[in-house]
């Protein structure tokens, strides 16, 4: 068959590549061509959207792996040692002994670096099978499917609260004026949700994806996650920008559901394409070694020199009548010659003086890192009892450099701590309105409890037909119950937390009762005044100088338990 023919897998390939390095794409829907081969793909030539982000292979694992490990400068001095000492006329004793440590050390290293492999595998296998809906022309409407199974061409709904799973051109929003919610925070570390609009001419209160018979013409991948352009060669150009693409890794908020064209897919996302993948570190300790064994091996070498010299016969042929008696001769009682038994002597000091770059150093500094990263990962302090998870060292090579910060750069306050807000006072008209029991909330943080717990489980007073009052009144008893039910509050809100707002902090304000009478009574006489009261004028004007998107707080959360390390320089 001519699919199976060599020369037309070249010609294949050759031609998927001048497709992919091509600056304009032209893209179609895969909807006409749905139950084909692949060979009749229209977009077979673009990758799919599976990502493999390990290093090692099964069959280059061990290679690769040993000429990382070679960037140690003593790996390679202590197996220059173990091969010189094959050598019969250097050896100073046997050959095999001088193995054993420094394949203990490699072992080890390889030991540890494939496991940290092992588990890029798992987060991959985990991140390419995660749910998704593509729709399907046989069966008329959106199937779950993987991640994995997402093709360029393809269109995916994604629903709220649910992560974007490749680059998406979006068509269509449940919102009527087509706009969109999406939080970048995997990606750029904004919390702040950002506003994307369907592409111009498309927003249709009930959008088909059979009825999208257009040509998409955008740009060649690229990293920069601000720029994006595409348009449709119609007779009039519709074009479209980064306002209508949704990236990879981001997820939709404050929408029931988005509907979108995948133009990129897998390693061709502008996320994974800000990804440099994994990469061998090493830490100061490994660096400053480096340079020590440096001027080790130098002094070695001019200690070495001096044994060689002192060995030849420019020394003693003066002092000595006859040969030295140290100089044994072979088994035809020939004596080696002065100048060539120095040049021996030279390898067998460098055997005999090779302790002076220890080698139990680098097994023992192998060995404390794996007891550090253990001790690490079960440190019950580190572990999240809302997430049920433990800390992971994710970088098994610079456990020793946890916690050795020089320099922190600060955009703004919250980049390094969590910004959770309450409402404590407000002043109108220059009286002070104090709440007071949203101050309680801040003050009970003194206590020796968690801050989460403390905030997150606080109860509110008990009322009938919203604040009241009379509920103002204190009740030592409900206080005593309120202290003694917060841990049992704790596990109610981590029971609650996939919903949008799951704690009271986000979802209770307690208003001061003194404040809460004057809105009352304005309210009463705002009827038959004309004149508008200033507490009015107060919550009007803190409205207006505030966005605020409404959700729902029942709309079920979904908690990203896969990383996107996508930060992008100068954020």
């Amino acid at each position: 068959m001519a699919w199976w023919n060599p020369l037309a897998l070249i010609r294949d390939a050759l031609t998927g590549q001048r497709v992919r390095e091509n600056d304009l794409r032209h893209l179609v829907s895969n909807l006409p061509y749905e139950g084909l081969g692949k060979k009749k793909q229209p977009n077979r030539y673009l990758p799919g959207n599976a990502i493999k982000t390990t290093k090692y292979t099964l069959l280059l694992f061990l290679p690769l792996n040993l000429f990382e490990q070679f960037h140690r400068l003593a790996n390679i001095y202590f197996v220059g040692l173990a091969i010189l000492n094959f050598v019969p006329v250097v050896n100073a004793f046997e050959p095999e002994v001088a193995l054993i440590p420094i394949c203990v050390i490699l072992s080890l290293t390889a030991l540890k670096d494939a496991w940290e492999d092992f588990r890029r595998y798992q987060l991959d296998k985990k991140l390419n099978s995660m749910p998704c809906f593509i729709y399907s022309r046989k069966d008329k409407q959106f199937g779950e499917r993987r991640w994995k199974d997402v093709q360029v061409g393809d269109f995916v709904k994604v629903l709220s609260n649910e992560i974007v799973p490749a680059d998406l051109l979006l068509l269509h929003t449940s919102d009527r004026k087509g706009m969109c919610h999406i939080e970048t925070s995997n990606l750029d570390g904004e919390t702040n949700l950002k506003e994307r609009k369907v592409v111009p001419g498309i927003c249709e209160p009930n959008f088909e994806p059979e009825s999208f018979n257009s040509v998409v013409v955008c740009e060649r991948p690229n990293n920069n996650l601000n720029h994006f352009k595409c348009y449709k060669p119609n007779t009039e150009k519709v074009g479209a920008g980064i306002e209508s693409l949704l990236l990879r890794g981001c997820t939709v908020r404050n929408t029931d559901h988005a509907i979108g064209f995948v133009v990129y897919a897998g390693h061709e996302t502008k996320s994974m394409l800000n990804n440099n993948g994994p990469r061998y570190k090493r830490s100061k300790l490994e660096r400053k070694l480096n340079v020590d064994v440096i001027f080790c091996v130098i002094l070695l070498l001019a200690m070495c020199l001096v044994g060689a010299l002192g060995h030849c016969h420019f020394f003693w042929r003066q002092a000595l009548p006859g040969v030295p008696p140290y100089l044994v001769p072979d088994s035809n009682g020939h004596v080696v010659s002065p100048s060539l038994s120095s040049f021996y002597m030279f390898f067998s000091m460098i055997i005999l003086l090779q302790v002076l770059i220890p080698i139990s150093l680098y097994v023992s500094i192998e060995l404390v890192k794996i007891g550090q990263i253990f001790f690490i990962t079960h440190d019950i302090d580190l572990y999240d009892e809302e997430t049920d998870s433990r800390i992971q060292c994710k970088a098994l090579n610079i456990t020793e450099d946890l916690g050795q910060i020089e320099y922190i750069f600060s955009d703004k306050t919250g980049t390094l701590t969590e910004n959770k807000m309450v409402f404590r006072r407000c002043s109108v008209m220059g009286t002070e309105y104090p709440h007071k029991e949203n101050a309680i909330r801040l003050a009970v943080m003194d206590e020796p409890e968690s801050e989460e717990e403390v905030i997150y489980n606080q109860e509110p007073l008990p009322s009938q037909h919203g604040w009241s009052l009379d509920s103002e009144d204190s009740d030592p008893e409900g206080t005593q119950r309120r202290h003694e039910s917060r841990r049992k509050n704790k596990f109610a809100a981590n029971a609650q937390s996939n919903v949008a707002f799951s704690s009271l902090l986000e979802t209770e304000v307690i208003p001061d009762r003194k404040l809460l009478r004057r809105v009352s009574v304005a309210e009463s006489t705002s009827i038959s005044s004309q004149k508008m009261d200033p507490h009015f004028d107060f919550f009007l004007a803190l409205a207006i100088c505030n966005t605020v998107v409404v959700s729902m707080g029942t709309a079920q959360r979904r908690r990203v338990s896969v990383l996107f390390t996508v930060i992008v320089d100068g954020k």
